[in-house]
């Protein structure tokens, strides 16, 4: 009798052990999806060409700064996917070198929705101020004013490297990032207009210290800003053409600065 009675408690407690185990288990798991969940982010990223190095550098850094800060990136390489439902499961949007044209209707729609009602953050990369007619595609006029009212007028196809000097050191984005930075061989985009008394320029170039020296320049030259005539968190960062960008202290540091600045994180 004694002997049944111990089988019997021991199998109790091998069962109340498996349950806990199992709770623990499931808690953990739960716990770490709760975790990785902290924020959705969707990239819109250029998948060909001459910036695909730097796009694929992007989610390598991406991927390695979701691991570590427990946050989600999705990745699509058109517009076709993009409506209401769809930017509603997304706190960031992410524009990797992805272009202001090529987006449907629909894409278009939800986005101006997105942006002008807070729904979502944005970050832009260099090709995001590639506004004129492209591709058999017109000037999208709504993005335009979205990025200060600029026109892409030329670029520095050589490359040359140039010097950026912090303008608002307060700002979350520009959280210690030491001023000035240098950005190595870059093709510093040029306007038909300073977008500045448009918007709140964050950082500039200073055209004085391209190396090799270029007569293509536009004098005030803002290259990280932020629109804030529109609810959404948003910021512009020229800088993109290049995958050793990410070598650069202090873009990566701007970059991860607003991730969680836009995300509202």
């Amino acid at each position: 009798m004694l002997v049944h009675w111990q089988n019997s408690l021991g199998r109790i407690l091998a069962f109340t052990l498996l349950v806990v185990c199992a709770a623990l288990v499931a808690g953990d798991a739960v716990a770490a999806q709760s975790k990785a969940q902290r924020f959705r982010l969707i990239a819109l990223a250029e998948h060909g060409g001459i910036h695909k190095p730097f796009v694929d550098a992007a989610k390598v850094w991406l991927g390695a700064l979701a691991n570590s800060e427990n946050f989600a990136v999705d990745y699509i390489e058109d517009t076709e996917k993009i409506d209401d439902a769809f930017l509603a499961k997304y706190d960031l949007f992410l524009q990797l070198n992805y272009p202001p044209y090529m987006w449907t209707d629909t894409a278009k729609a939800a986005f101006t929705k997105y942006i002008e009602q807070g729904k979502g953050g944005w970050i832009g990369f260099h090709h995001a101020t590639l506004l004129g007619e492209f591709d058999g595609y017109q000037i999208w006029p709504w993005f335009q004013q979205f990025m200060g009212g600029v026109r892409f007028k030329n670029y520095i196809a050589t490359f040359v490297s140039g010097s950026v000097t912090i303008e608002d050191k307060n700002h979350p984005a520009m959280k210690d990032v030491h001023s000035p930075f240098v950005i190595e061989k870059e093709e510093w985009y040029t306007y038909d207009t300073d977008p500045r008394p448009n918007v709140h320029v964050l950082a500039s170039v200073n055209e004085k210290t391209y190396t090799p020296s270029t007569d293509i320049k536009m004098g005030d030259h803002p290259v990280i800003w932020t629109n804030e005539h529109y609810k959404a968190r948003n910021i512009y960062i020229f800088m993109g053409h290049r995958p050793e960008h990410f070598d650069n202290p202090a873009f990566t540091k701007i970059f991860r600065n607003s991730i969680f600045w836009a995300a509202s994180k």
